[in-house]
């Protein structure tokens, strides 16, 4: 029996991991929930799973979550989001965003088997992250669907940051290309929230439904790539494939091409990262062939798709440029989703924000902070420029 801390448990991947859960409650004991302020969600989760620690980000709601479950120890802050890995075997981390930063390193630093599905803390946090990593020799398993795929396809051939397979000639990670895929500028200038927040393949939360349909999504996941399997960005290319049948691949220097396929459902990499290094049956991402008819590839967008670039630019400048990068992406979404800009300003104000980047050294945890107070200050500054003017 594994003990899991779910953290982001009423989020998408959240409520994936309990379906996953659910079909296996012999092996799997949910032992924490954390959450933000969804009472209604959470207070479902809390019944079916009886799991002796909640954590709410939300004070009243832990207040009143607190007063309701007398068994169960209801608390709220980031300092008890930190300490609530130390009990259990596997910490999902499925937080939203930076905000999952300090959870990352802290099951990290405890040694706990981290099952990643914020990719933002490992973007970010590069350096700072390895580091924790590397003190307690850890495992991270990636959760994204596509990170997943390398991970299964590189069974037998180690690769991590410190150790880079030399079998390895490039990671190609899949992208569906989104909901405007083929888009001219023309067209991209016009397109709405509603429009954005329609992904073709995958039904996800809605920053990171926009961040695929700016290709920043994927440009995120090329510097994962890099910092879960230390291969150089010059050997990690990214190809659009609309059915998302194909999740990622890996070519090794004799040329030979091996792929992960299944239907997409990212119940399969959550299934895959719990049961690691084990396998365990399960129904979901099952391929039926008849109904697939064909398998498209084709090359990115990088023009119209300005945030992929930006993301293979700040990857190559390393130290905090990835932190930087990621706040002003943060910050260009929600501005997007609050309507303040336009979908066409989101990779604008990204790349004028990587214009005032700082250089600064990624050498301690208070380092990334500070690179990512910088960056939101100044991306906001733009959007307010933007918006006033």
């Amino acid at each position: 029996m594994k003990n899991i801390a779910l953290l982001g448990s009423t989020g998408s991947i959240g409520t994936q991991t309990l379906d996953v859960v659910r079909a296996s409650p012999e092996k799997f004991n949910i032992e924490v929930l954390a959450a933000g302020s969804s009472i209604d969600h959470i207070r479902k989760q809390i019944t079916e799973f009886s799991p002796s620690k909640v954590i709410m980000s939300d004070f009243s709601a832990a207040k009143v979550l607190d007063e309701e479950f007398t068994a169960v120890t209801v608390l709220s802050g980031p300092e008890a989001l930190k300490e609530s890995v130390v009990g259990c075997d596997i910490v999902i981390n499925a937080i939203v965003g930076f905000a999952g930063l300090p959870v990352t390193i802290a099951a990290l630093t405890e040694g706990k088997t981290l099952a990643l599905a914020n990719k933002e803390s490992l973007i970010a946090g590069g350096p700072v992250v390895q580091k924790a990593r590397r003190m307690m020799k850890s495992s991270i398993i990636p959760v994204d669907s596509e990170h997943s795929a390398l991970h299964q396809c590189l069974h037998g051939y180690r690769s991590d940051y410190d150790h880079p397979s030399q079998s390895i000639k490039r990671l190609i990670v899949t992208a569906s290309g989104g909901p405007f895929r083929g888009f001219t500028a023309e067209k991209l200038d016009k397109v709405t929230l509603q429009e954005a927040l329609e992904h073709p393949t995958w039904n996800m939360g809605p920053k990171i439904t926009i961040d695929s349909s700016t290709l920043m999504n994927k440009g995120l996941e090329v510097i994962e790539a890099h910092e879960l399997f230390g291969i150089e960005y010059g050997q990690i290319d990214v190809v659009v494939h609309p059915q998302s049948i194909v999740h990622s691949m890996v070519e090794f220097v004799d040329s030979s091409i091996i792929a992960q396929l299944s239907m997409p459902d990212m119940r399969l990499p959550i299934t895959y990262a719990l049961n690691y290094p084990e396998r365990s049956e399960a129904e979901w991402g099952s391929i039926r062939w008849d109904e697939i008819k064909k398998l498209e590839f084709e090359q990115p967008d990088f023009d119209n798709f300005m945030c992929l670039k930006l993301a293979y630019q700040a990857g190559e400048e390393g130290e905090t440029a990835p932190a930087w990068l990621n706040a002003a992406n943060e910050v260009a979404v929600s501005a997007f989703l609050n309507r303040q800009i336009k979908w066409v300003d989101i990779p604008h104000l990204i790349a004028q924000a990587l214009d005032n980047y700082d250089s600064r050294k990624a050498e301690e945890e208070r380092d990334i902070y500070e690179a990512d107070r910088q960056a939101r200050l100044i991306t906001k500054q733009l959007i307010t420029g933007r918006v006033n003017g």
